[in-house]
């Protein structure tokens, strides 16, 4: 079975559930999913695994993202971008270049953001973007995310571009949003391409013509997403206790909290995720990768 991780470049106008069908279809395969969900407006980098990769996704979602996002004031609209239904229009007098770096650099930090109702998280059962075309509004609590830093690129008359790094969970049709509040204008979404999840950036990207043309060279390790992760190599025996399943002890690595591994054979084969304990002493097995 083929598995790995395809740093992929999602065009405009496709789902992210689109890109992992046509993935399927490319390498014949049933065990596809993809990491952090694109709006289907956007373009950018979509981490897709394949096979054995799809056990890790999980530990995919966790790292920082970074975008480039243009803002367009003078309206703003139900979904928060360009795509939907106009709610309201206004005359506004784009902020001096000074004044906008002072609004951007405000969100800076660790802060609180309002999800969009037009995303996919789950209120009793039911999707928000289920709710909102069904035209029901529901509150909904506040989650804490970190802005790590935001540039001005250029500013016009009715546009901002700008490039933003950010934690996971954050939404920015809502970072944009809050930034209209700010300036006291309607905005909206107008163009937003992800630049990098994690380890995937836009510059290594495949579009979805090169991967079809040539599906061998898009694909990349099991372990490319994990180079957060501390690399443990174990001896031929203990890696084999670790793969099945037995705990083992490593006293030689120094680590102040409970940690994730990656383990290693002696050949350097990647054989699964470890968790540590905090005196550092035991690791127990999280994921088994079992080598083909």
């Amino acid at each position: 079975m083929t598995s790995g991780l395809i740093n992929v470049l999602k065009p405009p106008g496709m789902t992210s559930h689109d890109v992992v069908s046509f993935i399927r279809r490319t390498y014949h395969l049933k065990r596809v999913g993809h990491a952090g969900t694109l709006d289907p407006a956007a373009s950018g980098v979509l981490p897709v695994a394949l096979g054995l990769a799809t056990r890790l996704l999980e530990y995919m979602t966790d790292t920082d993202k970074s975008y480039r996002v243009e803002l367009t004031i003078g309206y703003e609209t139900d979904t928060g971008d360009d795509t939907g239904t106009i709610l309201n229009n206004a005359v506004c007098a784009m902020p001096v270049k000074s004044e906008i770096e002072k609004v951007l650099s405000s969100f800076i930090g660790t802060i609180e953001q309002i999800p969009p109702m037009y995303s996919a998280i789950k209120i009793q059962g039911k999707k928000l973007y289920e709710l909102a075309r069904a035209g029901i509004t529901v509150e909904r609590q506040p989650r804490i995310i970190t802005i790590h830093n935001i540039t001005l690129l250029h500013i016009d008359d009715t546009r901002i571009l700008f490039d933003v790094t950010c934690s996971k969970g954050t939404y920015i049709r809502s970072l944009c949003s809050d930034i209209g509040q700010k300036i006291n204008c309607p905005v909206v979404m107008s163009f937003l391409v992800r630049t990098r999840v994690g380890d995937f950036s836009l510059e290594n990207s495949f579009t979805l013509q090169e991967i079809e043309s040539n599906s061998p060279i898009a694909l990349l390790p099991l372990d490319y997403a994990l180079g957060y992760m501390p690399k443990v190599i174990l001896t031929p025996e203990i890696a084999q206790a670790f793969q099945y399943g037995q705990s083992i002890v490593n006293s030689t690595l120094t680590v102040s909290k409970q940690t994730f591994l990656r383990i290693y054979n002696q050949e350097h084969s990647f054989i699964g995720i470890g968790q540590i304990n905090t005196d550092a002493a035991v690791i127990t097995p999280i994921k088994v990768i079992k080598l083909e």
